[in-house]
């Protein structure tokens, strides 16, 4: 088989001990992570079980021909499993000694909990004789019989996994058991009788005509239709619904397709000596240097991370009796690994009577202030550099710094104490199901999502949430994995409330308190502790790690970083923030509340005297808007973008009026009052326009109305003497926006010159306010070097060059088609969230031609990409001097533009 086409690639040591291993770290895209791991722990010596990984390409193949297997490859995957059962001297099946195994997904990049398991794979109504046999432990071996059919019948069959979980429930109840660890083997004996009758019951024989017997589906009996099967239905788990939203919210290729890695159990469900846990090399959660996770004794891995039983924390497995040695050579790897991959890992591993096996590892996931924390410490410890700690942190995980956080002067009473798996501080109703999360969120109010525990289902509500608390599971379950990933609020593992799901409501034991859905409750996800109603939330300050990162990343990009602010608050908050100047200040934004009708007044009542007092209202307001603006940015520079909003934003909507009309009709308004009412709605219906977005707005505003960029630039002029008599720095900057046209900004420069001209000799003062324009139409792009003689600086508008370069309404498309054109995979992504390579292409234009004819002319980026990582790095190539974002995005934009410096 030639190399092109390999689809299989083997792990582990053969029957002498030698290592067979075909893979290494670096062939994620073909084996995915978990199998390119297995292949670097195999060959650096760590106990890895043997096995074999099938590749991502094969899964898209697959997929990709309708779920039809590709020529040979099952013929392939034959070959590698009899060449497992030979280097391990076993077989799947076999009545006297069988071989198990386990079939794992395992992405190119990490998706935890997204995707499908089996586990002990293999086993039947014969090779159960022969388990019991060689083990000499009947219990053990039905427990693990009764762990597949139930393992199988949801992951591949699709069966409901309540069917069991009740079944487990009913038989313990017979018992007047509590845990299924103290079930008999005669218990679990039963158990996989009665799991096989709920699957005969329950399988739709129309879709597996193959398992049919006498009509009846019938639980697979044949290892290799098992494997088979098995294998198809991790393929098929990269398209689940929840694989496909974690996608979508972490920004990963749909096309990189999962692989399969078949692997030797390993069991620690074989009594006290046994045990299963995953851990991390340090504190996934602050960053500490400790070892973190937890374990179970005799369980299998899945009830770890599933939450369904309390774990230990990973510090006391050394303690352990019987699992003493391999605790201590548990921390062994936890430094030859960290040293190996010179980062934080994630471990999952077994304990089989005594015997230490490691199952995985990757770099771990982990919150923002843990991601900031370890990186400094690496880099102080000398295992990576200052530039290799800037690339460690996602420029989005930032955000979940900038979560509020419970006020220090707030009082309450802590209701419950759990497990502080995800920081951060959230307040919001009760609910009980990821759709009531959906719903309402949707509609427009805060919730916390309240489970016994979170499932790879429940992703759509966790998103949705301000924050996720559970009663079970540990910090290495489900929700506090997800949670910290997307960087919500999580408490885990409260045992003082008792879930009724059905009814809704929560009982806190050792209290009197009952909660019900729609209860206002707040959860600390750094503390573990939650609150019983609304307790005042602050946001965090910019210091400690996080400052020095950001200063680090500052010594590295080339990218200037200004803000998007309107008012003086948010000017002050992007200082604060690190933004070293305003590069779009929307004067729109001004003219809301009582201002909106006196702009209406001047544009529908035309006589002059009126138009002159709402010019002279306004210009009076906008100076104190600039004086405040500038003030809060003493000495760095301001860009003032003249009005730009569609005509309509500034009138009074026609469908509200006519409903005014109507309740006044009905109401028995006076004749004048509803004729002047009727007057005003047809003078705004004479401003009507099919598409206002491309209508009357930006310079043509100006145009028409010249009064308006008078006032505008008068005030901009006299907030900036004011303030240089007051011994300050103002550094203000004039946008013309929408130019089309060289005519337009070579007119409207003129007379802005003027004006601040004017207002430099009444105040006595030297003004020098630089003049530029905001391209945002593709002929602008074009014609950007006649554009260039007559602007001292561009602004990049991508918000509006998107929309009018792919011709998507930016208030439309959103709403009604993109997401289908994502779901089709039309787009990979939503342009106006991530720069289009079409826009990106006018960008790059604009700013070659500009300095064609103006070497230099400043360039900047203040549309909504600005903020966008992914679009940084676009930027970063093609040659903007600053991006400007939004205030609470300028920490993500320093450290991505140091990201973009290090990726060139």
């Amino acid at each position: 088989m030639t190399e092109e086409v390999k689809r299989v690639y083997a792990f582990g040591k053969d029957a002498d001990g030698k290592n067979v291993t075909e893979g290494n770290t670096n062939m994620k895209p073909q084996l995915g992570g978990k199998g390119a791991n297995l292949a670097e722990m195999a060959n650096i010596g760590l106990p890895v079980p043997p096995g074999f990984t099938i590749t991502c390409q094969t899964c898209m193949e697959y997929s990709n021909a309708g779920n039809v297997w590709p020529e040979g490859a099952l013929d392939t995957i034959r070959q590698y499993r009899e060449d497992l059962e030979q280097r391990v001297g076993k077989k799947i099946g076999d009545p006297k000694d069988p071989l198990l195994v386990s079939v794992r997904s395992g992405a190119p990049i990490s998706m935890p909990g997204m995707m499908d398991t089996v586990l002990n794979l293999g086993l039947n109504d014969e090779s159960i004789n022969g388990l019991i046999e060689q083990t000499e432990n009947p219990r053990f071996a039905w427990d693990s019989y009764r762990r597949f059919i139930q393992m199988f019948s949801n992951v591949v069959m699709g069966l409901d996994g309540d069917l069991f979980e009740n079944a487990i429930t009913i038989k313990k109840n017979e018992r007047g058991v509590k845990s299924d660890t103290e079930l008999t083997a005669e218990d679990l004996q039963e158990l996989v009788a009665e799991f096989k009758r709920i699957f005969s019951e329950n399988v739709d024989l129309a879709a597996y005509p193959d398992l049919a017997q006498d009509g009846v589906a019938v639980f697979p009996q044949d290892p290799m239709a098992q494997l088979k099967l098995a294998i198809e239905a991790v393929f098929g788990s990269w398209d689940n619904p929840r694989a496909v939203l974690y996608r979508k919210q972490n920004k990963i290729d749909d096309n990189m397709g999962t692989a399969v890695n078949v692997q030797c159990m390993v069991f620690g469900n074989k009594g006290a000596t046994s045990a299963t846990g995953v851990a991390f090399t340090r504190n996934a959660a602050n960053g500490a240097k400790e070892y973190y996770g937890d374990y179970l004794v005799n369980a299998q891995g899945e009830d770890v991370v599933a939450g369904i039983r309390n774990t230990s924390p990973i510090s006391e497995l050394k303690h352990t009796p019987g699992l003493e040695e391999a605790g201590k050579e548990l921390e062994d790897v936890f430094v030859l690994l960290e040293n190996h991959f010179r980062d934080m890992m994630d471990i999952e591993f077994t304990i089989e009577q005594g015997k230490l096996y490691m199952l995985q590892t990757r770099v771990g996931k982990r919150t923002a202030a843990a991601a900031l924390h370890i990186a400094i410490d690496m880099e102080k410890e000398g295992l990576i550099t200052k530039e290799e700690a800037v690339s460690r942190v996602e420029p989005e995980q930032l955000d979940q710094l900038l979560h509020p956080q419970f006020d220090k002067n707030a009082t309450y009473d802590v209701l419950a104490t759990g497990l502080n798996a995800s920081p951060g501080a959230a307040v919001g109703e009760v609910v009980f199901s990821s759709e009531d999360a959906v719903r309402v969120a949707e509609e427009g109010r805060k919730c916390v999502l309240v489970r016994w525990e979170t499932n790879p289902d429940d992703l759509a509500g966790m998103i949705a949430a301000e924050g996720i608390l559970t009663s079970h599971g540990g910090k290495t379950s489900h929700a506090a994995v997800i949670a910290r990933g997307m960087g919500a609020p999580c408490v885990c593992g409260v045992d003082a409330l008792k879930i009724d799901a059905e009814k809704k409501e929560i009982v806190v034991s050792g209290t009197d308190v009952v909660l019900h859905e729609g209860d206002m409750i707040s959860i600390d996800g750094t503390t573990g502790i939650v609150v019983k109603g609304a307790v005042d939330l602050v946001m965090p300050e910019l210091t400690g790690d996080l400052d020095t990162i950001l200063e680090w990343a500052d010594e590295i990009r080339e990218l200037g970083v200004r803000a998007n602010a309107d008012n003086p608050e948010d000017a002050e908050l992007s200082r604060k923030f690190g933004a070293e100047g305003i590069g779009l200040c929307r004067t729109e934004h001004m003219f809301l509340g009582d201002r909106k009708q006196i702009i209406q007044k001047f544009i529908l009542d035309e006589n002059e005297d009126v138009r002159a007092e709402c010019v002279k209202q306004l210009g009076e307001l906008q100076t104190g808007d600039f004086l405040g603006m500038f003030r809060a940015m003493d000495g760095l520079p301001v860009i003032v973008r003249l009005l730009d909003p569609p005509l309509h934003e500034f009138l009074e909507s026609p469908r509200a009026l006519d409903v005014a009309i109507a309740r006044m009709e009905e109401k028995g308004a006076s004749a004048d009052e509803i004729a002047a009412k009727r007057n005003l709605m047809a003078q705004i219906d004479g401003w009507a326009e099919a598409n206002p977005m491309l209508g009357l707005r930006g310079c043509r505003l100006s145009i028409l109305f010249p009064q308006l960029p008078e006032m505008q630039v008068r005030a901009i002029a006299t907030a900036a003497a004011r303030l240089k008599k007051e011994g300050l720095n103002p550094q203000p900057e004039i946008m013309i926006p929408l130019v089309a046209f060289e005519s337009e900004i070579e007119t409207l420069r003129e007379k802005a010159e003027g004006f601040v001209a004017a207002v430099a000799a009444e105040e006595g003062v030297e003004l020098d306010i630089k003049i530029g324009t905001m391209i945002e139409l593709p002929r602008a792009a074009v014609i950007a070097d006649k554009i260039a003689k007559h602007a001292d600086f561009f602004s990049f508008g991508t918000n509006d060059l998107t929309q009018t370069t792919l011709g998507f309404s930016r208030d439309d498309a959103e709403a009604k088609f993109l997401p289908a054109y994502m779901e089709q995979h039309l787009l990979k992504r939503n342009p106006f969230a991530t720069l289009d390579d079409g826009v990106a292409e006018l960008v790059k234009m604009g700013c070659e031609k500009g300095r064609s004819t103006n070497p230099a002319l400043k360039l900047g980026v203040c549309g909504e990409h600005g903020g966008d990582p992914e679009s940084i790095m676009k930027f970063a190539k093609i040659g903007p001097d600053y991006v400007s974002c939004s205030p609470y995005r300028v920490p993500v934009a320093r450290l991505a533009a140091a990201q973009a410096a290090l990726a060139k």
